[in-house]
C-alpha cells in the first residue's frame, strides 16, 4: 500500500529493528570519544615513559655516532644501520603504540560492544550517485556537523591559547636551562596542554555521543504498519495463527478418539454431550475423563463406543456436569464420586466384576 511509506514513524525502535541495524553497523557512536581518550592517555603515557625513551633513543644515537667509523667500513651505504635502527626505534615506541591501540579499542569497545558487521563492508553502488552525495553534502546534518566542528575548533583553540599563554612568565627561564631541564619543562608544557585541550574534547565528545545517540534513536524509530508488519513476520499472521490453532485442535481430537475404546463407560445426555470414563482399580484413585465432545464428537465417541461393546449409560446432571467440570485427562471432583461410582457399579454388574 503506498500511503504506508508515508506514514509517521512515531514509535520507538523493537529490539529486531535494534539487532537488524546493528548488523548493517548502524549503531550510535562517536568519533570524539575516541580522539580525547587517545589524546589523553596517550601524553600521560608519554609523560610516564618519556624519560624511560629518551634514554633508549639517546643510546641508541650515542651508540651509532661513537661507532660510525667501524660501521662506515662494514657498511659504506649505511642502509643497514639505517634499517637496524628504524627497527629499534620502532621497538621503542612500540609501548606508546600498544597502550594507544588499547585504548582506542576499548573505547570503542565501551561504545557499542563487540560488534562485526561484513554487510557493512558490502560495497553499495547508491554511494557513487552524484545527487544523492550531493543531498548529503547539504542536507541538515551536514550544516549540524559543521557547525559542531567549527564550534569545536574555536574552543580547542581558546583553550590552547589560554594554556600557552599562562606560561608565558617561564618562557624566559628556557635560555638558562641545559638541555635536560629544557626537556623536562616542556613536555610538562606539552602534557598540560594535551590534558587540558584533552579533556574539552572529552566534554565535546560526551555531548557528541548525546547527540548521536539521539539521532541514531530517530533514524531507527517505526511506523505503526511497521510495527505491524513486524509482529506479522514474527508472531505469524492471524490466518496462519488460526489454521495452526485448528490442527492443533484436529491432532487433539485423533489422540482422543483413540483412546475411546481404553474406557469402561460413557455418559450421555442423551444426544448433545458424551463423556467417556475410565478407571483402573489398581493404578487410580480416582476415575478420570479420557473424551469428551458434544454434538458431531459426542456422536463419533458413542458410534466407536459401540463398536467396542462399551456401555453407553444415559445420565444428563452428570454428563453435564463432568462435561463442565473436567477436561480430557483429568480426575472427576470430589463431589462426583459418589454418582459415577454408581453408574460404574451398575456397568461392573454388567460385566461380572466387582468395583472396591
Amino acid at each position: 500500500m503506498p500511503e504506508q511509506s508515508f506514514q509517521e514513524k512515531t514509535e520507538k525502535a523493537t529490539r529486531r529493528r535494534r539487532e537488524k541495524a546493528r548488523k548493517e553497523g548502524q549503531v550510535a557512536r562517536s568519533q570524539e570519544i575516541n580522539s580525547a581518550a587517545v589524546i589523553c592517555l596517550g601524553f600521560v603515557t608519554l609523560y610516564l615513559l618519556g624519560p624511560h625513551l629518551a634514554s633508549q633513543v639517546s643510546n641508541l644515537m650515542s651508540y651509532t655516532m661513537s661507532n660510525a667509523p667501524f660501521i662506515a667500513s662494514g657498511d659504506p651505504t649505511f642502509i643497514k644501520v639505517l634499517i637496524n635502527n628504524m627497527l629499534n626505534f620502532f621497538a621503542i615506541l612500540f609501548p606508546i603504540f600498544a597502550v594507544m591501540t588499547v585504548v582506542a579499542f576499548g573505547v570503542n569497545v565501551a561504545q557499542v560492544g563487540l560488534m562485526v558487521t561484513p554487510k557493512a563492508l558490502e560495497p553499495k553502488l547508491d554511494k557513487l550517485d552524484l545527487v544523492k552525495g550531493l543531498k548529503r553534502l547539504f542536507s541538515a546534518r551536514s550544516v549540524v556537523m559543521l557547525v559542531r566542528d567549527s564550534l569545536k575548533l574555536l574552543v580547542v583553540g581558546f583553550v590552547a591559547y589560554k594554556s600557552i599563554k599562562s606560561e608565558f612568565a617561564s618562557f624566559f627561564l628556557l635560555p638558562d636551562m641545559s638541555v635536560a631541564q629544557l626537556a623536562a619543562a616542556m613536555g610538562k608544557l606539552a602534557l598540560v596542554l594535551a590534558l587540558k585541550v584533552g579533556l574539552i574534547i572529552l566534554v565535546l565528545a560526551i555531548l557528541d555521543y548525546l547527540y548521536q545517540k539521539f539521532e541514531f534513536e530517530k533514524k531507527i524509530r517505526m511506523s505503526k504498519q511497521e510495527l505491524k508488519d513486524e509482529y506479522k513476520e514474527t508472531e505469524g499472521s492471524p490466518q496462519v495463527k488460526a489454521r495452526v490453532r485448528q490442527l492443533q485442535r484436529e491432532m487433539a481430537r485423533r489422540r482422543m478418539m483413540k483412546a475411546v475404546p481404553l474406557a469402561d463407560v460413557v455418559l450421555t445426555n442423551p444426544t448433545e454431550i458424551a463423556v467417556a470414563l475410565k478407571y483402573d482399580l489398581e493404578e487410580m484413585n480416582a476415575p478420570y475423563v479420557v473424551a469428551k465432545g458434544e454434538r458431531l464428537i459426542a456422536q463419533k465417541i458413542k458410534k466407536i463406543a459401540l463398536e467396542h461393546d462399551i456401555p453407553i449409560v444415559e445420565d444428563k446432571p452428570l454428563a453435564r456436569a463432568l462435561f463442565k467440570m473436567c477436561d480430557v485427562g483429568q480426575m472427576i471432583p470430589i463431589n462426583l464420586y459418589r454418582a459415577v461410582a454408581e453408574v460404574l457399579a451398575y456397568v461392573y454388574r454388567l460385566k461380572g466384576k466387582v468395583l472396591k
